[in-house]
């Protein structure tokens, strides 16, 4: 692939993660060597990863700002997670000079628990929190083990995305394709709500394993609801997930299916590094996406790369 030329425009990276795992105590980085989760194995994950180690896979790439997502602390860590983050986002000196890297956070809350409003209040603490993701679905086996997907039928949750459009908080909404139709009829009810799907809606039609569970139709049909509300928007990120290799006809695809429905305005570019370091590198995703968006103008390049970021998250 040639070299992508990104003169005209910079980049904010709307989806990645950070950790010191002698500051928060996350269950996944901590598992035995070995373990699978449903993006692969995460043993080459399982050390710190902090802003200088994110900076020097970016390399001389120009993304000037970045939004962490929480990442699967321990149930007593989250608000541990919060403040090791805003402690990041305080100190943005780092070897690359001054940038803001990251620039603000997505923490966990957990929406159908009582007492949310104290749960709320103690994020809203930390100037860098912009909103919240609790993940309704990973992987259909995954799923089936937590009943995370259970959150879409709870009145509860329901309330709770509506605390969170009182307080002008978005929401990051992860799932997977066969939950994209419940999904609609839960956030049609919240319109004033900010909400950006994580990963394209999972395509796991990718991945041979899921390809009858989670078909090519039944994911494009589903993007195509969510878009048609108007405060959904969507991150192209977390690809190599699916496939679990750095496909780039894959990549094209589902990009320009994403572009298609949501438009570029509603789009936003994300790395999920380090998860898609397991399978690619920062370089392959940035130079694979520069190139697919070649057809657009240098309005919607830095829309789709920087802009849209910006707005939704507050930056």
């Amino acid at each position: 692939m040639q070299s992508a030329d990104h003169s005209d425009v910079d980049i904010c990276d709307a989806h990645h993660h950070l950790w010191d795992l002698e500051a928060v105590r996350y269950p996944w980085l901590t598992a035995p060597k070995g373990s699978r989760r449903f993006f692969g194995d995460p043993s080459r994950l399982q050390q710190n990863y902090l802003p200088s180690d994110f900076c020097a896979d970016i390399d001389k790439l120009p993304v000037t700002q970045s939004v962490h997502i929480q990442v699967g602390a321990a149930a007593d860590q989250h608000l541990a997670e919060t403040a090791w983050v805003q402690a990041q986002i305080d100190a943005t000196q780092h070897p690359r000079g001054p940038i803001a890297v990251p620039s603000a956070m997505v923490a966990f809350a957990d929406l159908s628990a009582a007492g949310l409003g104290a749960q709320l209040d103690q994020l809203q603490s930390f100037s860098g929190v912009r909103g919240v993701r609790q993940i309704v679905g990973r992987a259909p086996d995954e799923d089936q083990r937590t009943g995370s997907g259970e959150l879409l039928r709870d009145q509860r949750w329901l309330a709770g995305l509506r605390a969170l459009e009182a307080r002008a908080l978005s929401f990051d909404l992860q799932l997977i394709p066969s939950q994209m139709a419940q999904a609609f009829e839960v956030f049609q009810r919240v319109e004033q709500l900010p909400v950006v799907l994580c990963h394209c809606g999972s395509p796991w039609f990718l991945n041979p394993r899921y390809r009858s569970s989670q078909s090519f139709e039944m994911w494009r049909q589903g993007l195509e609801k969510l878009a048609s509300l108007p405060n959904m928007h969507c991150k192209i990120s977390g690809l190599s997930m699916f496939a679990q290799t750095w496909d780039h006809n894959a990549v094209t695809m589902i990009f320009e299916t994403v572009l298609d429905i949501f438009g570029p305005h509603r789009c936003m570019f994300g790395s999920n590094f380090p998860v898609d370091k397991l399978h690619t590198d920062y370089q392959s995703i940035w130079q694979s996406y520069w190139q697919i968006s070649s057809r657009l103008s240098t309005t919607k390049k830095t829309a789709l790369f920087a802009g849209n970021c910006r707005r939704f998250y507050k930056l």
